[in-house]
């Protein structure tokens, strides 16, 4: 008789469970499809919204993260965005294709923040970091061209960064020794203008004065010269970098 009880018991609270998991799974489906709907139409912060609801009913909803991450990278949440594609990499071990891709992501996500609080330049660390991702999405993935296209991207903005932070490279080395010998070139003409006008009658050391300050302005322009230079080109591998990365991996 208990034995009839205890399974008639079993039988009602699968009746109950049973239900209750399917709904919540269907909750879980309907979050991820309207939040892709509205991610396609870039509204990004509500999409975030709809995965997060998502996730709240199911914690390991691999679908839900990793669209979570696309989300965030969007609304420009770089660490939020890099710690949903990390969870969706804890969750998923059987498929290569969908790894790699998440690598991807964080390597994209590395790339975009790497200008971030770097005043002038870019964050030589994420940069490293960056290269470091798309290698691995390329180990999970050899095949694909985008992510190898990303990285020869970030090595090339590595480089850049590196010739900056040692003064330059061979055409910036050249250009200083040029500098430096119009400099000394502009001493020794400013030495000789001074032993001539020496030589001359007092009216003539206005003209002196007039020399000097020429070429004071001179060599103000050239320092203001190598000043826009140097932002001209921080901004040049900035909008290179924003013109060459792709678009995240969708799921």
């Amino acid at each position: 008789m208990n034995a009839s009880i205890s399974k008639y018991i079993l039988f009602f609270l699968l009746l109950v469970i049973v239900p209750t998991s399917i709904s919540a799974q269907r909750d879980v489906r309907t979050n991820i499809r309207k939040g892709n709907r509205v991610y396609n139409q870039q509204k990004f912060s509500e999409a975030t919204t709809f995965y997060e609801n998502a996730i709240n009913e199911n914690p390991t909803s691999k679908e839900a993260i990793f669209n979570l991450g696309n989300a965030l990278y969007r609304e420009g949440e770089w660490e939020g965005a890099a710690e949903q594609f990390q969870n969706f990499l804890s969750l998923e071990r059987d498929n290569p294709s969908a790894m790699s891709a998440a690598w991807h992501n964080i390597g994209n996500v590395l790339l975009a923040s790497a200008a971030e609080n770097v005043q002038g330049g870019l964050d030589g660390e994420r940069l490293q970091n960056s290269l470091e991702a798309y290698k691995m999405a390329l180990r999970l993935n050899p095949s694909d061209d985008e992510t190898r296209y990303n990285l020869a991207v970030v090595q090339r903005l590595i480089q850049d960064n590196e010739e900056e932070d040692d003064g330059g490279g061979g055409d910036d080395d050249e250009q200083q020794d040029q500098q430096e010998q119009q400099q000394e070139q502009n001493e020794d003409r400013q030495q000789n203008q001074n032993q001539q006008l020496e030589q001359r009658d007092e009216p003539e050391q206005m003209s002196r004065e007039n020399a000097r300050q020429i070429l004071q302005a001179i060599e103000q322009d050239e320092r203001e010269t190598q000043e826009r230079v140097q932002r001209m080109r921080a901004a040049e591998r900035e909008q290179q970098m924003n013109d060459n990365r792709r678009n995240n991996r969708n799921w």
